[in-house]
């Protein structure tokens, strides 16, 4: 399964965010918008649960 990214509601479109890959089945990607190529980081589906839980 290829990851598909995609950026918060929030952002606004001007490349400075952060992008999500959230549709894989036990991992979210997370990386650089400004940097697509670049260094990926790679967390649970659980830990992303709590974090965003945190946010909110």
């Amino acid at each position: 399964m290829e990851a598909a990214w995609r950026t918060s509601s929030y952002s606004g479109g001007q490349g400075n965010c952060v992008e999500v890959a959230d549709n894989l089945p036990h991992s979210v990607l997370l990386r650089d918008s400004k940097r697509p190529a670049g260094p990926v980081i790679r967390v649970g589906r659980t830990a992303w649960s709590a974090f965003i839980t945190h946010l909110r």
